[in-house]
């Protein structure tokens, strides 16, 4: 009787060789995972899903890359491949640029300096929750709450104004263009920001993103 496990598929494209080898390598090393291909781009990586027999499971996207970069490629992968889960990968904590990628159809993000141990831990999580919050985004409560994917959102008093709020926050603007926008001092703004992450237990902008999207309450960009 065979012992073989079946591994669950992963493609990376990230231009930084020495990155994407180690990833790959630290991937590989893990019983349940396996790296199908490497790509050094996007538009390389679209390439390869056109003519692979299987299409891999969870896609490991650079958000800084030549000829198409993450944001391009999460969009055309969402629209080609619905099914194909991503994450998104980032050299630092750029908020705007990893909303960017949230927004496209990542699940989630790493920072490239990640642990195995969390590199295995949000490919996990891809698969069995659907989405990924590291420790940076988020506290204990999403950890905790609704495992299934479709569950349905948890219940939390929100006013209009914070709803309002976090729609902004999922765009590209600035706090102070938020303040401008929604008509209010930026120190009523800060104060929205944090009522926010109080009651929803996340830590960061890109966490109220991810968490807003997970639950409907602001839509991934139109494909």
């Amino acid at each position: 009787m065979s012992n073989s496990i079946k591994k669950h598929s992963i493609v990376i494209a990230d231009d930084h060789r020495l990155i994407a080898e180690s990833l790959s390598h630290l991937i590989n090393e893990m019983p349940e995972f396996e790296v199908a291909h490497v790509a050094n781009n996007g538009k390389a990586l679209l390439g390869y899903l056109e003519k692979a027999g299987t299409q891999p499971e969870i896609a490991i996207l650079d958000i800084n890359m030549p000829l198409m970069n993450g944001v391009v490629t999460a969009r055309e992968i969402s629209a080609r491949y619905p099914l194909l889960k991503m994450l998104a990968l980032s050299m630092n904590d750029d908020e705007t640029s990893v909303i960017q990628m949230i927004r496209a159809g990542c699940r989630g993000y790493l920072l490239k300096d990640c642990t195995q141990a969390e590199l295995h831990r949000s490919l996990t999580e891809i698969l069995e929750r659907g989405f990924y919050y590291s420790e940076f985004v988020t506290g204990k409560l999403i950890h905790t709450i609704h495992k299934e994917e479709k569950a349905p959102a948890p219940v939390f008093r929100l006013s209009d104004r914070e709803m309002e709020f976090i729609k902004y926050a999922a765009s590209e603007m600035t706090y102070k263009e938020i303040a401008i926008t929604m008509k209010l001092s930026e120190r009523t703004i800060d104060g929205y920001r944090e009522a926010l992450f109080e009651k929803l237990q996340v830590r960061s902008r890109v966490g109220l993103v991810l968490f807003a999207i997970r639950y409907g309450w602001v839509k991934a960009d139109p494909l």
